[in-house]
This record gives C-alpha cells, structure tokens and sequence, in this order.
C-alpha cells in the first residue's frame, strides 16, 4: 500500500559535538577512570536529584550491582513485577536470590502498591519498582515501602527525564538505576549504565562495587568486579545529557497529538498518563484485541509497530522452575502482555511521519 520509506520505531541521533567528545578523549590517552566518568556520575545526578552516583557498563548490572550494595543474597526474596524487560528479574537470580512476581497497575503499567503488600514476607529485602516504558511508579510504593522499611531499587531504564510531581525519576528510591542502550531516550554510543544513590550510606559502597571492591589501587575491601563505563561512552553521555529535556519535550508532543487522536477509537486503547506525571514516553503503547491484525494493518500502511514486551517474566523458559511458573494468578499482566503494541514516538520523528501514524490508527477498523 505504502512506496514510501516505513516509519521506524527509532532513530539515533549522532551529531559532531559528539563526535568531537570521542575524539577528543581518544587523543588524550585517558581511556578509563577519568575526568569524564567522574563529571557524569555527578552531572547525571544532578539532573535526576539524587545524592550521586556513578555510570557503569549496562543497565542489567546496574540492577546486580545495587542488589549487591543492599546486602541481597541467598535466601532473601525480591519483589518485581512480571510486565517489564526480563533484565529486571534475572538481576534478582544473578545475586542468589528469589524473585516474588506481582502486577501492575493496568491503567499505568506500573507496580501495584497492593500487590506488593499481598507478596510483602519477613525475607522480602527489596522491591524493584520499574518505571516502565516511562511512566513513573506512583508515589505511594515508596512511602508504603519506607514505613517498613524495605528498600526499593527504581529501574529507571525507561525513566530518563520523567518526574512525579515535580519531582524527577532517580530521586524516589533508595538506589536507581538507568540503561543508556542505543534505543533510550538517552544514549552513549554503546552499552551503558549508571547508579544513582539517595542513602549517604550507600555513596562509597556503590562507589566501589563497580571497580572491583577496591578503596584503593591495590586494597579489595568488598566482592565486586569491573562494572566500568568507558570514557569515550562518558563524554557522549555528557553531550546527550544536555538534549535530554528538548528530547522529552519533543517525545509528549507526539504523544499529547497521538491521545488527541486516538481517544474514542473504538478499537484502541491508548495509554493513560499518571496525574502529576511528566512521562518520558519511552515507548507509546495502545492495548488492541487482535494484535497480529493491527501490527499488520500498520505494516501495510508503512507503520513499524513492536511489542514490549510479549511474555511476562515469569512465563520465561528462564523461570520453568520457580513456584509462579505457568501461574494464571497475574491476570492484568497477561491481559496487557496479549494486546500491547508500540507506537513510534521517539524526537526525531518528523510531523509528516506522525501524520501517518495517526492516519494508520484512524483507518484501523478492528476485528471483522
């Protein structure tokens, strides 16, 4: 139907101050440990309100690393949502211990405060609460979980420039972490990572589980190994860092045009932004009934579509063996794990292209 090129689901943006960043630390011979890694660490944590905080290799050991400074082990339970990226979850396995499954609030896609409280057990040691696709986690989780004093990691992968109220993702958890892969709203030209901590008690050690456990250069005081950003990745990181907000802007526009539009479509759902949230729109997901049929509509309309994320956790070959394996209990997750589909909203989509996509959507007419 479509001679035009399709509209993609993303599209990286490279510019020459980046270009420049690379080699500029190329040529200094300064590849690692250096001024660059420091500057973001702390440039980052600013932007987000944190205490501070520190890059790394990758936001799946970012989650290992913060698991690790809580003191999580063997024997002790994790609370996690099923509807996120399976990152989220391995992480829990990958430091010994148990991943407890829970819903997610159908609306926003979020961990449900009672949910938590139902899977709540004295061997709970943390509850990871997943900003996902952007939105962010309701307040409430955090409060709940302070008055009992559980700690909560904010996976923040999908978080980048969101805020609740004012108040930025990265600043409501104990510890937060980010991914900077190539398909975030931020980037650092690679794998990357970083740490950030809201707990004075939490700066030196999340400091040096990165490099080794070491407080010095030859001195290991704790268990840990390289979870390193390099300082090429850094630079970048600290060059994107300063598009960010105009990207996050960019991305709700095409989202307040895309809920304009849709609302009322009597085939799609569109998604529903949490009251006092600024969401990072990460990804735009609509709920449809016959999903092979709309991703397929949209394809022939010259729509790239994707589905994030199409198995919960705990239906993963990876969890054959854990008690919730193959459990029915977790029924908004699967409900939304079956009709999901995202959209292209990333900034450097074009007004023309966002016209498309609106036009797909009107013209889909759902199941025959």
């Amino acid at each position: 139907m479509e001679d035009r090129p399709k509209v993609p689901l993303g599209r990286m943006h490279i510019d020459d101050e980046m270009r420049e960043a690379t080699l500029r630390i190329l040529n200094s011979g300064h590849w690692i440990k250096g001024p660059e890694s420091k500057a973001f660490g702390q440039e980052w944590a600013e932007y987000c309100g944190a205490l501070g905080g520190v890059p790394c290799s990758n936001g799946s050991v970012a989650l290992i690393a913060a698991l690790k400074v809580l003191g999580v082990g063997p024997g002790d339970e994790v609370i996690v949502p099923s509807h996120t990226y399976i990152a989220s979850a391995t992480c829990i396995e990958m430091v010994g211990a148990h991943p407890v499954f829970v819903e997610v609030e159908p609306e926003f896609h979020t961990v449900a405060l009672a949910s938590i409280q139902a899977a709540h057990t004295p061997r709970t040691k943390a509850v990871i609460a997943v900003h996902l696709y952007g939105q962010p986690v309701a307040e409430d989780v955090f409060a709940w979980c302070a008055e009992q004093g559980l700690p909560v990691i904010e996976d923040a992968a999908q978080g980048h420039g969101a805020s609740l109220n004012g108040k930025r993702v990265g600043s409501f958890g104990d510890l937060a972490t980010f991914s900077f892969f190539p398909s975030k709203n931020m980037a650092v030209g690679g794998d990357g990572g970083a740490i950030l901590v809201n707990r004075e008690d939490l700066l030196h050690p999340i400091s040096v589980v990165i490099d080794h456990g070491r407080s010095s250069k030859y001195q290991n005081d704790t268990l840990g190994t390289n979870f390193r950003l390099s300082e090429i990745q850094c630079g970048i990181g600290r060059v994107q860092l300063r598009h960010l907000d105009g990207w996050v802007a960019r991305r709700n526009i095409i989202a307040s045009r895309y809920l304009a539009a849709f609302e009322g479509h009597p085939h799609v759902q569109p998604p529903v932004v949490r009251a006092g949230a600024v969401h990072a729109w990460h990804q735009f997901v609509v709920q449809v009934e016959d999903r092979e049929g709309f991703m397929a509509h949209m394809d022939a309309h010259g729509v790239a579509t994707g589905i994030h994320y199409p198995i919960p956790c705990h239906l993963q070959p990876v969890f054959e063996g854990h008690p919730q394996a193959n459990d029915v209990g977790l029924n908004a997750t699967s409900r939304l794990c079956d009709r999901i589909v995202s959209l292209p909203v990333f900034p450097l989509l074009e007004d023309e292209e966002v016209d498309r996509v609106i036009a797909a959507v009107l013209a889909y007419p759902g199941t025959a």
